[in-house]
Order: structure tokens, then C-alpha cells, then sequence
């Protein structure tokens, strides 16, 4: 039975792996800097000491390393702050991995790449065009270069976890829990979707190996922003509603950072281990609606 240290484990794609490795019997320590869960223990990945009393105690056989600053807008503002976090808190972990001789799990993200190409692969060469972009490649290219037992996941659009989840799905649920029918939705990004509860169960499958190295986890089949809120709305068969196809620029002003155009992925590496356990993204993001997003139950 394996020990894992999961950093990070306050937000949705923790929240996501504390609770199924926990009903898979794994014994868990989950840290973040945000205790907002009883059964998380502090820890601040800029902080060694900290990391080093933490290692002694628990003696994990495996490190998720799922803390990260994940808001390009407050990424852009703050540099120091981005790459202390995104990057050497990253080294941090890395060494201690080394140090304990255990695998280190460390999610990454599509945004290292600079949306020029349609579609990308492991192998395809990063170009990060905005901070947090280029800390989580910093990130990437410190585990990459000093470790040998690593596996790098880089996802997609993240949706899942309910209550934790701060992200687009879960925006558009919201607002359609308040009452709103009209929406705003931009059609100019493309990308590949990824549900938390399936991004852990491949995560779990990959650490029980030792197939290490670099690997693209999203959903399959691609889609963009307006076709997401449109499927929303089809599950939940709402209707008298309208979604008004606006470009980026419509938002600039709140989302200033640069985002690529296309951050696709395609799982290469995975199927060819024969391991891509990732669901088609309708079929993911469906279930999430109607079984696990809890919001519109409540009251």
C-alpha cells in the first residue's frame, strides 16, 4: 500500500485526488497553505524546512505535486511571487523526491505551448506566452532534468470537484443556478476539456508503474468555450435562453493576459502505453452535471 504526500490538495483537482485515494485505502498526508479542509496539514512548498520535517514524519513512497498559483491575471501581476511557487517551489519537491529516492507526480498544464499549432503532442516544443505559462515550464524542465523517476501531466480544461471548482463549467452552473439565460460566451479558444475524477484515476494507474516521463491527460475529442455552455444548457435542457458568440477581446479587460489560441492535446503517450483511460469529453462533462455538481440541489 503505497503512502502519498499530495501537495496543493486544497483546490479542485486536490480535492478530487484526496477523496478517491482515500476510498482506495491509500494512506494520504494532503498539505496546503489553505487550510480549508480539517484533514489538511500545512505546508508551504517555498518553505524546505517545512518540507523536510513533513518527508521525516510521513515518509511518503510517492509526491503529488499539485500546488501551484493557476490565475494567469494574478500570475502577470505578480512574477516574483509566480515563479517562487510555480517554479521553485516545484524544485523544492523535486529534491526532496530525489533526496527520498520515490517518484514525483507534478501537474503541469497546456499552457506551455503558444497555441500556434492546432493540436499538440508530448514531444512538440513548448513556447509559454504569458508568466504562468513559462513558471510551470521552469517547473517542468527542473523535474525533467533531475529526476529519474517522474511522471509530468499536462491537462486540459479543468472541470470537477463541485464546491471547489472556480473554473468555467462550473462559472456557467452558477450563473444558471441564479437565474441567468443570457450569456456571453467567447468562440476564438479551442481546447481539450479534463474532469478531475478522471485525471486521478489515470494518475493512479501510471504511479503503480514505472513508465515515467511526460504525459498529455484530457478528454477526448476537441470543442471551445461556446460549445461547452451550449452543451450546459442541453444536458440540463434548459430552455428560452441565449448565448451570444463574443471574440476575446470582449473580455480583455478582466482577462488581460494573452491565452494561446488552441491549447488541444492529445494524449499520445498514453495510448501508446495502452493506459489513456480518458473519457470523451461530452460523456465526462455530462456526468459531472447531473451526478457531482452539487450547487443546484442546495436550498
Amino acid at each position: 500500500m503505497k503512502k502519498i504526500l499530495i501537495t496543493g490538495c486544497a483546490g479542485m483537482v486536490g480535492y478530487a485526488t484526496y477523496n478517491y485515494l482515500k476510498k482506495k485505502n491509500y494512506e494520504i498526508l494532503a498539505t496546503d497553505i489553505d487550510l480549508n479542509e480539517e484533514w489538511l496539514k500545512s505546508l508551504d512548498i517555498r518553505d524546505n524546512e517545512r518540507i523536510n520535517i513533513l518527508l521525516e514524519e510521513f515518509k511518503p513512497d510517492v509526491i503529488i505535486h499539485l500546488a501551484a498559483l493557476t490565475n494567469l491575471e494574478y500570475c502577470e501581476l505578480n512574477k516574483k511571487e509566480a515563479y517562487d511557487v510555480n517554479y521553485l517551489g516545484t524544485k523544492n519537491i523535486a529534491l526532496a523526491c530525489k533526496k527520498l529516492d520515490i517518484p514525483m507526480v507534478h501537474i503541469s498544464t497546456a499552457g506551455v505551448f503558444d497555441g500556434e499549432k492546432e493540436n499538440y503532442l508530448e514531444e512538440d516544443l513548448p513556447n509559454p506566452i504569458n508568466v504562468y505559462g513559462k513558471t510551470k515550464l521552469y517547473g517542468e524542465m527542473y523535474v525533467e532534468n533531475s529526476l529519474e523517476k517522474y511522471f509530468i501531466i499536462r491537462p486540459g480544461w479543468m472541470f470537477g470537484s463541485g464546491k471547489k471548482d472556480k473554473k468555467f463549467v462550473s462559472y456557467i452552473m452558477s450563473q444558471l443556478k441564479e437565474g441567468k439565460r443570457n450569456f456571453k460566451v467567447v468562440d476564438d479558444k479551442f481546447g481539450t476539456p479534463t474532469y478531475t475524477k478522471d485525471l486521478i484515476k489515470n494518475i493512479e494507474l501510471l504511479i503503480n508503474t514505472k513508465n515515467f516521463g511526460k504525459y498529455h491527460m484530457v478528454c477526448l475529442e476537441e470543442t471551445n468555450r461556446y460549445e461547452i455552455a451550449e452543451f450546459i444548457l442541453e444536458v440540463l435542457k434548459i430552455k428560452n435562453y441565449s448565448i451570444e458568440k463574443v471574440n476575446s477581446e470582449f473580455f480583455k479587460n478582466e482577462f488581460f493576459v494573452q491565452r494561446a489560441n488552441s491549447e488541444r492535446l492529445i494524449n499520445k503517450n498514453l495510448n501508446l502505453k495502452k493506459m489513456n483511460i480518458m473519457r470523451p469529453w461530452k460523456e465526462a462533462m455530462k456526468e459531472y452535471i447531473l451526478e457531482d455538481w452539487n450547487h443546484l440541489k442546495e436550498n
